[in-house]
């Protein structure tokens, strides 16, 4: 059965018309440099398809009846998603789907003490914390239950996850990619996310009791028609949890870790050849002779 929340639908709508707006605005502008890229829109429709699939497909309605498949929304949302909406630099596209006269709110100089309190309150550290305090919150039994019972704090749920990990994910990119983060750093807060998300799949699959009544009480007769016990569900669940976020994040460690060592065989020649500037070997005929594929 598919789940057609006005309000979902609505925001899955809205969010790729100011995408791809913003998008061929950007182009015909010919901002070199500036406009989003194939590949950048190709993640982006790939992350849009992820929130669909976890929120209009029949997952959704699923996700009442067995935890496991509220768990793989979780999974889809904030391990598949997030990242994949980032990549598509939806922040820079979205303000030019807007009139000109909103866009100047932007430039430089306009809305700077906002922006500098931003960039101060959502560094790396504060990012990661906030993804990892909308996991455990969540995942208490008292505010998951509150999901399953209210519409209202199921779409909180689902909307708070979505957004702290797009926010983490968003925010690694841009210490990246200028350059105020060095991937050692970046490696160390994908490892930690990793980590904590695991930990809480390990305490879920290793239960001996269901953290989660509701679904023993209210949907025990959709799980006994799924083959399992409340138990076995929820420990289906933190598998779920557990696995995915060890394939995800080792893949994106290990990216990080290459695109360190690419970075590192970039910086030697140059940083060699800025100290040869400063010694007599540079003026040597012989050392330029024996190095010339170098400089």
């Amino acid at each position: 059965m598919w789940s057609l929340e006005p309000g979902v639908i609505a925001g899955l709508i809205l969010s790729a018309f100011l995408y791809y707006r913003g998008m061929f605005r950007m182009r015909r502008q010919s901002l070199a440099g500036r406009g989003i890229r194939g590949r950048e829109a190709a993640c982006f429709a790939s992350g849009w398809l992820a929130v669909f699939i976890a929120l209009v497909s029949p997952l959704d309605a699923l996700g009442e009846a067995l935890f496991s498949a509220r768990i793989a929304q979780r999974v889809l949302l904030a391990l598949v998603a997030a990242p994949m909406l980032a990549l598509g630099r939806p922040l820079t596209a979205f303000p030019w789907a807007l009139p000109a006269e909103w866009r100047r709110l932007g430039r430089p100089g306009a809305g700077a003490r906002a922006r500098v309190l931003w960039r101060a309150f959502v560094g790396p550290f504060a990012a990661w914390l906030i993804y990892a305090a909308m996991l455990w919150l969540w995942h208490v039994p008292t505010l998951f239950q509150a999901a399953l019972e209210s519409d209202l704090a199921s779409a909180a749920q689902h909307l708070s996850l979505l957004v702290s990990a797009f926010i983490f994910c968003d925010v690694l990119m841009i210490y990246g990619r200028d350059r105020q983060m060095g991937y050692g750093a970046a490696m160390i807060y994908v490892f930690t996310a990793c980590a904590h998300t695991m930990l809480l799949g390990a305490l879920l699959a290793d239960a001996s009791t269901v953290w989660y009544p509701a679904y023993e009480a209210a949907h025990g007769a959709a799980v006994t028609t799924w083959g399992l016990t409340s138990l076995e569900d929820q420990r289906l669940g933190g598998l779920l949890l557990w696995f995915p976020v060890v394939a995800i994040n080792t893949t994106v460690g290990l990216i990080l870790f290459f695109s360190w060592l690419r970075e590192s065989e970039r910086k030697a020649p140059a940083e060699e050849k800025a100290l040869l500037l400063d010694t007599d070997l540079w003026n040597s005929k012989e050392w330029l002779r024996t190095h010339r594929d170098r400089v």
